[in-house]
């Protein structure tokens, strides 16, 4: 599935380069706009990240947030720096369908597992943001990337499978915001090892081509961004690609 993503700050379309506030792109576009013509190309699921309630929980911005939901067009996602179950609660009731959850399933796992089973797996998605060392250990990094949790991607899915966790949206920071390709072999290595989780790919993504390249790995979804911004490719040309097996 392609599923287009839109980063919010005070209102406003951005995009940020490897999650760095200070190095921000905005776009003069309606979020709005952009869940209908989205739409009309045939998406049907959306991913939105609150930049501003990620800074500050205090700003969420539900108002903007629930008049996308409001289209009806399509079924959203949307997380950013989530930290209470007051914010969980907050989403899904303006109709969000699934919250997304960073840090806060590596920091307290215990408390994002219970999520999980109060709200069910349907309804939540662990954002993991991963480094790649050297020798290969897949690390995730908490709080917009600025620090190394030390947690490894394997022994926080072990865990979290046993409440039944299912989607998982699994970022390369290295790749992220690059346009040079996503990181098929990551996913490939994952998507077979826990089978039972619909994978969510994302960072790097930049042509049609590394949509194609993902169609192997067996994720179940394809996060856009950027590439869409910069008219690399429309929605409906990616998803074409990817339904055309």
């Amino acid at each position: 599935m392609i599923i287009p993503a839109i980063d919010l700050i005070d209102g406003h379309v951005v995009r940020l380069y490897q999650g760095d506030y200070e190095q921000k792109t905005q776009y003069e576009l309606d979020p709005v706009d952009v869940v209908h013509d989205y739409a009309d190309q045939g998406a049907t699921w959306l991913h939105i990240v609150d930049l501003t309630g990620a800074k500050d929980t205090s700003k969420r911005q539900l108002s903007l947030i629930k008049s996308m939901v409001d289209t009806k067009r399509m079924q959203f996602q949307a997380g950013g720096g989530i930290r209470s179950e007051e914010e969980v609660a907050q989403l899904l009731e303006i109709g969000v369908s699934r919250v997304v959850i960073g840090s806060l399933a590596v920091k307290q796992p215990e408390l994002v597992k219970s999520w999980v089973e109060k709200y069910g797996p349907e309804h939540i998605v662990l954002a993991l943001d991963i480094n790649i060392s050297d020798s290969g250990e897949k690390l995730i990094a908490t709080h917009g990337w600025q620090e190394n949790s030390g947690v490894a991607l394997e022994g926080l899915l072990e865990d979290f499978a046993k409440v039944g966790a299912k989607h998982v949206l699994c970022t390369d920071i290295s790749r992220d915001g690059t346009l040079q390709g996503a990181n098929t072999e990551l996913y490939q290595e994952m998507a077979a090892r826990f089978p039972h989780v619909s994978w969510q790919a994302s960072g790097g993504i930049g042509s049609i081509a590394d949509i194609e390249a993902l169609k192997p790995t067996n994720v179940g979804g394809v996060i856009l961004g950027r590439a869409l911004l910069e008219g690399k490719f429309t929605v409906k040309e990616a998803i074409a690609c990817w339904q055309n097996a």
